[in-house]
């Protein structure tokens, strides 16, 4: 019998009974806590104590618990939602399409610049909007273009799943990653940010010179490829991409103001997310007129891109009732303090690295960004607190390791998709990728130590 792995709400739903357990076995214990000027709740280190009377939650609290999660969670939920809705109504115009249909025309002949241009673009779409899901389509259009160039599926993929992975760990705006990790651990919104930019080069590099020397290895020799053996797809021509019509020029105009609109009110009004979840609404509206949509057509395309992050949103959900169990059990502390107590030991420069590798390992069995974050900042945050390291590394920490992990792990439903639509075997795929995740791996090691020494906050 085959194994398949069970959806990531189930895997969830067990790793809520696992905390529900842990609260009947774990001691409890509390840290003391103070409140700095900006309203940060800080642990103070050295100040744990266990607490003498232990309550044991009841096994109903695995139900009651989820929708006091959700409520916990409405304005990051609901903030989702939104972009969601956005981003389908801006999608649906074709814009992003004709986008990457004009580079892929253009540069089609010169390969190198192509995978460097699409990696950079898909790189940049994912470290900005969060995008993921919406590259699955784009997984048949690369796959016969490559085909035409003498290259095979896993160099056109390769494009894609290590630009959007790179993007995800770089991410300088992503509403779905960073600004949530930022919001839980207490920081501005895209603070930060000149650190990520300034290490972004670095990273893309690494991944373009993997999938280029990869690429042109094949395309010296066909026997090369990872895909001998493989009887691959049969794809058909993808020139039929949308054209570049002027309202769609318009439309891609609209959204790129309405992003650098974003973050100049972040950084000079306080924006957060109700402004936040305001200024996407009103792009969904700007957008649905400036393509003629018309009021009830763009209305639909809202509702069903809201729809098509429901799961998210339950992930997110999901995620916060296991802080909320181990909250409810006083026993995040304590756990707090048991990953902080080695980490303490060795400096700041190789917690920092620690923290890199133990959400790396997570997000194997949290692979969704959005509910990872609200399983581990909330431990990561005070650890940091207790280990001298800033919780703006902390996010760093997260950030590395959920993009650049969600190019390897078999439980990411995005990645798996992707491979399905181009014919890639899950054993060619790895022997094609792990290298190249542990060279940015290593890169994020140098950048988590650099974020140390330079004070990153």
């Amino acid at each position: 019998m085959k194994f398949k792995l069970p959806h990531t709400l189930v895997l969830m739903f067990g790793l809520m009974v696992v905390s529900l357990v842990l609260t009947w076995v774990v001691p409890s214990g509390e840290f003391e806590r103070t409140v700095t000027e900006t309203g940060r709740d800080v642990v103070e280190a050295g100040t744990f104590t266990e607490v003498d009377e232990k309550e044991y939650l009841s096994p109903l609290s695995l139900l009651t618990v989820v929708p006091r999660a959700l409520a916990d969670a409405q304005g990051i939920i609901f903030f989702i939602l939104i972009i969601g809705g956005s981003i389908k109504v801006i999608r649906d115009t074709g814009s992003i399409d004709a986008l990457l249909g004009r580079i892929v025309q253009r540069f089609g002949s010169r390969p190198a610049w192509l995978i460097f241009l699409m990696m950079f673009a898909f790189a940049a779409a994912s470290a900005t909007l969060g995008i993921a899901e919406e590259y699955v389509p784009f997984a048949i259009i690369l796959v016969s273009l490559c085909a035409a160039l003498r290259l095979d599926a896993i160099t056109a993929i390769g494009t894609l799943v290590v630009g959007y992975g790179i993007g995800y760990g770089i991410a300088f705006m992503n509403p779905f990653t960073l600004v949530i990790a930022q919001e839980i651990s207490g920081l501005q919104p895209l603070s930060g940010m000149w650190f990520r930019l300034s290490i972004a080069p670095v990273f893309l590099t690494i991944g373009f010179h993997h999938v280029w020397s990869y690429a042109r290895r094949v395309q010296e020799d066909p026997a090369n490829s990872y895909m001998v053996g493989v009887k691959e797809k049969q794809i058909d021509d993808a020139n039929d991409y949308p054209a570049m019509t002027t309202r769609r020029k318009v439309v891609l105009a609209a959204t790129g103001l309405a992003l650098i609109g974003l973050v100049v009110g972040i950084k000079e009004a306080g924006w957060y997310l109700t402004e936040l979840g305001a200024m996407f609404v009103g792009l969904a509206i700007v957008v649905g007129f400036l393509s003629g949509k018309g009021a009830s057509d763009t209305a639909t395309l809202f509702s069903k891109g809201a729809a098509e992050l429901t799961g998210t949103a339950l992930l997110i959900g999901f995620a916060r009732a296991i802080a909320l169990l181990m909250e409810d059990g006083l026993i995040l502390d304590t756990v707090v303090n048991a990953l902080a107590t080695p980490l303490s030991y060795v400096g700041a420069e190789f917690s920092a690295v620690g923290m890199l590798f133990i959400q790396s390992i997570l997000n194997f069995f949290i692979p969704s960004g959005s509910g990872q974050a609200f399983v581990t900042m909330p431990l990561m945050a005070p650890i940091g607190d207790l280990v001298g390291v800033s919780r703006q590394v902390a996010v760093l920490a997260y950030q590395f390791g959920d993009g650049l992990m969600n190019m390897i792990v078999p439980t990411n439903a995005v990645l798996m998709g992707i491979l399905g639509l181009a014919g890639i075997p899950y054993a060619k795929w790895f022997r094609f990728v792990w290298p190249v995740i542990l060279k940015l791996l290593a890169a994020a090691s140098v950048a988590m130590v650099l974020a140390v020494w330079v004070g990153y906050s």
